[in-house]
């Protein structure tokens, strides 16, 4: 395992004051498995104010300092250095009632949520792995620390961060993991919903479809609006599929970014309260869109999500059954009204909608690549799409005559004639347009 230079910094000079250190955790994790690691976490037998005498000599992070943790900020980087420690049982499911600090790394590995983060290694010593965490790693198995139950009532935020590491490792949890997974996921209600959000965030972009499936009462737990899609019938010959195996059949089938992620899982959640059934028996949801994005943008608001991602997956919901052609005006048009990249968005979203329905039936030819591509060209352009784009601008219509309100107004009925083709982005034809408009 090689590691950067100021990890290995504090590792030997730890072991020069006879303080024994390894790195632990998911840095070991995945080095094992041949990625970089993004971070890295050091253990040490050195009590906190150990730690702070070995390193006096530099700047100092003292905030974790009462749970074990100095920060040694070395070349500019701050590292975490944490004493070994096991923990108090967690009352809330969230902090432990107590920590306290032990003398060998394998009581400290022994806290950890699953054998895979439960290992550590030393460059003088290698690898300690107690739990059996490299086998599991081999035969790609989720496997929690001890008793999984107990496990998940300390922290139930490891419930999601079991599903996040299946996703994203390919892990599969063995049977006791999982039904524990299952059986404590309401005690996932007290978590702190920004924590549940960074943990979906992690989950969302590396699911498959079988990860979407399996895991479902917990992203049911996790986001209520899922749990009544499970298994409901859509009582409609154009969907094969129960609501909830449709909306992850979307969600895999869409790109990995993240926000068209969000919007896929929750693109329909509008169905439930707006099906009906006519006389024939078969499925309605009338007003579904606007419901959904209304209802998304509830479950981002009370996920505590940023601004941008409450704001831009609502609007992908709202518009997801807008009709879209390879009509080079109406895509202006709607570029206009919602910009290229909530297009391009709104584009995948759609075309996985429209191909995860699960009958089988052609609906109509396939338009998205011609769609996509003339996208791709009118951006190429550099088309008129904006007011700031026109020929003309706000001091040429007050020089016209034009005041206040109108000259707002006025552009906006000049990008709408020159995006529909009805006049020329030139300013002496815009100019001469508006003076017959306006009768000047």
């Amino acid at each position: 395992m090689v590691l950067p230079e100021n990890i290995l910094y504090c590792l030997n000079t730890l072991e020069r004051s006879g303080c024994e250190a390894w790195v632990v955790g998911g840095c070991v994790r995945d080095a094992l498995l041949g990625r970089t690691p993004k971070d890295y976490d050091v253990c040490t037998r050195a009590l906190p104010e150990q730690t702070r005498a070995v390193f006096a000599g530099h700047q100092l992070i003292l905030a974790g300092e009462k749970h074990g943790t100095v920060g040694v900020v070395v070349e500019g980087q701050t590292v975490e250095i944490t004493t070994y420690r096991t923990e108090g049982t967690y009352a809330d499911s969230r902090h432990p009632d107590w920590v306290s600090f032990v003398g060998a790394i394998d009581q400290d590995l022994a806290r950890r949520d699953f054998t895979v983060n439960a290992m550590a290694w030393s460059p003088n010593r290698g690898l300690r792995d107690p739990f059996g965490g490299r086998a599991d790693l081999e035969t790609k198995t989720l496997r929690a620390v001890g008793e999984p139950e107990q496990r998940f009532r300390e922290d139930a935020l490891r419930i999601l961060r079991g599903i996040r590491f299946c996703a994203a490792y390919g892990l599969e949890p063995e049977e006791k993991t999982l039904g524990a997974m299952f059986s404590q996921r309401s005690l996932m209600d007290r978590l702190a919903r920004e924590r549940v959000y960074d943990e979906l965030c992690g989950f969302l972009p590396c699911a498959g479809l079988e990860d979407l499936q399996r895991f479902a009462p917990i992203l049911a737990q996790a986001i209520p609006e899922l749990a009544p899609m499970i298994g409901f019938d859509q009582h409609s010959p154009h969907h094969a599929y129960d609501l909830y195996t449709h909306v992850a059949h979307v969600t895999a089938g869409v790109s990995r970014d993240l926000t068209v992620r969000w919007a896929a899982l929750l693109h329909d959640i509008g169905k439930i309260p707006t099906f009906t059934r006519d006389e024939t028996g078969r499925g309605h949801f009338y007003g579904h869109a606007p419901t959904g994005a209304k209802m998304a943008r509830e479950v981002l608001l009370r996920l505590k999500a940023p601004g941008a991602m409450v704001q831009t997956v609502p609007t992908l919901i709202a518009n997801h059954m807008l009709r879209l052609d390879p009509d080079r005006k109406q895509l202006r048009r709607q570029i206009r009204r919602l910009g290229f990249d909530a297009m391009e968005k709104l584009l995948d979203l759609q075309e996985a909608d429209m191909t995860s329905k699960g009958t089988g039936e052609e609906e109509g030819r396939n338009f998205f690549p011609q769609i996509r591509a003339l996208l791709m060209q009118i951006r190429a352009e550099e088309d008129v799409l904006a007011v700031k784009d026109l020929a003309v601008n706000g001091n040429d219509l007050l020089a016209l005559g034009l005041r206040g309100k109108q000259i707002g107004q006025a552009l906006d009925i000049v990008l709408g004639a020159v995006i529909d083709e009805r006049l020329e982005n030139e300013k002496e034809a815009e100019l001469a347009w508006l003076r017959s408009v306006y009768e000047l």
